[in-house]
């Protein structure tokens, strides 16, 4: 199926555009059209509950790109991370509480949060965090351990969650992604604020197996980090580093889901990094799916990627490739049949 779409048809599959939960733009709506975007994520709390976000994903739903349908995204991780409330919404605790179920009940309250996003229209939880936050940093760690976004402070217990979130979402019929490889557990700094870079995590390190747990659990994608790692990959961000994506995660942990970005569109982590380049370097590095925030920067993020993979034949074999993995996974949704 990937293989019957132009080049720049695969190219605007390969992007997640964030639209508000206020509602569609005219701006973001042609960027949609224009580019054949072929995923959004919901940005920003809404507190109108399930009507008034049905309407939203019903509307990006008609818009279906390349003929397509449209894989709709929230972050719904619970505490301070949850991006729909509302009647209809259940409050979700934070992780941290979370961690603390006894065993299966994480798995079963999961299971109940995503029929609630089913019935919303929403098909992708970009939940759960897989970072492990070592106990003494938990007040330091700005991105995780300060909002309370992990499992708890330890790799067991961390996993058994992981594992129990993304197979209750998936007992739902929702996909989810493990976040944010290698690792977010160590930093001070908030990559949607400023540079993070993190000195602790290595290659082979124990905060991986929360990761390679849900991997195991069936995990439908995974996103990578835009800290640097200066033990494993010094002079780039997680999502531009080949060691990382392609060495680490397809490599060392046999992963072949979908690679997801964090937010390369207005995270200040990458801010430095030319739009189009941001996009060029993530798939060249064996990333399949990015997500901008700023439909601002769609236009060129496209142009360059399709011109990347117009001038290798490896270039366009590795788009194609990204495209087939979000293909899939939009059949993993329920969205398209694969034959």
């Amino acid at each position: 199926m990937a293989d019957s779409l132009t080049t720049e048809q695969q190219a605007g599959q390969l992007f997640m555009i964030g639209v508000s939960t206020s509602g569609l733009d005219n701006a973001t709506r042609k960027a949609i059209e224009s580019g054949a975007i072929g995923s959004a994520v919901l940005l920003g709390e809404s507190s109108a509950g399930t009507s008034q976000i049905a309407a939203i994903t019903a509307e990006l739903g008609k818009l279906r790109s390349a003929g397509l349908p449209l894989l709709v995204s929230v972050d719904q991780e619970g505490g301070k991370v949850q991006r729909l409330q509302g009647k209809g919404f259940s409050t979700i605790p934070p992780a941290l509480r979370q961690g603390a179920l006894e065993d299966g009940q994480l798995r079963t309250q999961a299971r109940g949060w995503g029929e609630e996003l089913v019935a919303a229209g929403v098909h992708y939880d970009l939940a759960p965090v897989a970072d492990v936050v070592p106990k003494g940093k938990q007040d330091s760690n700005a991105p995780i351990g300060k909002l309370d976004r992990n499992f708890g402070n330890d790799v067991a217990g961390v996993s058994r969650s992981v594992v129990e979130f993304t197979q209750g979402m998936q007992d739902a019929g929702v996909v989810t992604t493990l976040k944010h490889f290698p690792g977010l557990g160590e930093v001070t700094v908030n990559t949607d604020f400023g540079v993070a870079k993190d000195s602790d995590i290595t290659a082979d390190d124990e905060y991986l197996e929360p990761f390679r747990k849900g991997i195991e659990a069936g995990a439908d994608s995974v996103m990578i980090s835009s800290a640097i790692f200066t033990q494993i990959d010094p002079d780039q961000e997680g999502v531009f580093s080949k060691k990382i994506i392609t060495g680490m995660l397809r490599g060392d942990l046999g992963f072949d889901g979908v690679v997801i970005s964090d937010d390369l569109g207005a995270a200040a982590a990458v801010g430095d990094v030319k739009p189009g380049d941001r996009a060029v370097r993530f798939f060249a590095a064996g990333g399949d799916l990015l997500i901008n925030a700023d439909p601002s920067l769609m236009d060129e993020m496209l142009k360059a990627t399709v011109a990347w993979a117009a001038k290798d034949q490896a270039h366009a074999a590795r788009l194609a490739e990204s495209a087939g993995r979000v293909l899939a996974l939009k059949e993993s949704a329920g969205l398209l049949t694969c034959s």
